[in-house]
């Protein structure tokens, strides 16, 4: 049996609400506090700076234009964000989803999205391809709450957290951006919830397991090689940067599902250096 790895998390910066959709980004980690209506960046002395004031922002995105796409929680729209922080374009998919939440845009500016829809069963999600002009088709459905994405490197392939299936799933990528049939890339064990993910470039993705208060890594077939453990908060979602992408941004909010409905948390960003670097995505 393998061993897993304990890293510890040190302190990075505080004072956001609820913290969601981290991105390095241009040399900054850039990430969203819907409840805020913000997107900040931080550079690694911790320099805060507000990039665009978005309602309900969560996921997170660049065109190749460098355009910045914005998606919301709890609120059906996708943003896109000029140069200066201005929202240029608002795509409604209330036609398709109650609430959209992360975001992946690929480098050729394909932007892949969850989309949720409340029916007698509960939540069901689907994931959007969402082109640039708004225009949307649905590349995945049936999914027990996709959550955060993510493309593996030298591969077409999508990974997706299913959060309330306790998995992470792998989509092919096709030519025209469908997605063929997922396999089953890790399959966490009924008590572990799969929030936000970021991959190395061994194909090694971390995860934040938001109830279970843990970032763990884990390599295809799900063996788990490193785990961060925090002390309180829900682990929300990493992601890799710093000079060397060998930097580990965890996400963290102390909130309850009833909170985070009105708007109540507290949340904060912690650290911790890894041997493997970022692949870049998402």
């Amino acid at each position: 049996m393998s061993t897993i790895e304990s890293v510890e998390p040190l302190p990075f910066i505080e004072g956001i609400v609820y913290g969601e959709g981290p991105r390095w980004h241009h040399g900054r980690l850039w990430f969203s506090d819907g409840p805020a209506g913000k997107v900040y960046s931080v550079g690694e002395t911790g320099d805060l700076a507000v990039e665009a004031e978005v309602p309900h922002a969560s996921g997170l995105g660049w065109l190749p234009d460098g355009t910045l796409v914005v998606s919301g929680l709890m609120d059906a729209h996708i943003h896109h964000v000029g140069a200066h922080g201005d929202v240029v374009a608002t795509f409604d998919l209330s036609d398709f989803a109650w609430s959209t939440n992360d975001l992946l845009v690929t480098p050729d500016g394909r932007a892949y999205v969850d989309m949720y829809q409340v029916d007698d069963s509960g939540l069901t999600g689907h994931i959007g391809l969402v082109d640039t002009t708004g225009v949307v088709r649905i590349v995945a459905s049936g999914l027990d709450v996709p959550n955060c994405m993510a493309s593996l490197p030298g591969e077409s392939t999508i990974i997706v957290a299913e959060t309330n299936g306790s998995r992470i799933l792998a989509f092919p990528v096709e030519h025209d951006g469908s997605l063929g049939a997922p396999s089953v890339f890790a399959d966490l064990g009924p008590e572990r919830h799969p929030d936000g993910l970021c991959v190395d470039m061994e194909g090694g993705i971390w995860v934040g397991c938001y109830d279970t208060g843990e970032f763990l890594r884990i390599i295809r077939g799900g063996t788990i090689t490193h785990r961060v453990e925090i002390d309180r908060g829900w682990a929300i979602a990493p992601a890799l940067g710093g000079a060397d992408g060998r930097t580990l941004y965890m996400v963290i909010d102390e909130t309850t599902v009833e909170g985070l409905m009105a708007g109540e948390s507290t949340g904060w960003i912690m650290q911790a250096r890894v041997d493997v670097p970022g692949a870049g995505s998402p």
